[in-house]
């Protein structure tokens, strides 16, 4: 099993499309595995597309705020992990 590595918290949830905004103190790349992580989440999904400011990016550094496309609901402050 590979380990975990905070990467960040949702700070964000739009529900009607999905979206989590992310807080990063990681860096974080298209392709990526991340893993969501609450009191009543826990998933994992790839990552396959991220924006900053609805621009699409394919690298994000710590400090930047991205949004991504959920494959489920999240709730602000839930963990997010680098797998």
């Amino acid at each position: 099993m590979t380990e975990e590595k905070p990467i960040g918290k949702i700070s964000h949830y739009y529900d009607k499309i999905g979206v989590g905004i992310i807080e990063l103190n990681g860096a974080l790349k298209s392709g990526d595995t991340i893993r969501v992580k609450g009191k009543d989440t826990d998933f994992e999904q790839v990552i396959d597309s991220m924006q900053i400011e609805h621009e699409q990016v394919e690298k994000v550094k710590k400090g930047d705020v991205i949004g991504i496309k959920m494959s489920q609901k999240v709730k602000e402050g839930d963990e997010v992990y680098l797998k």
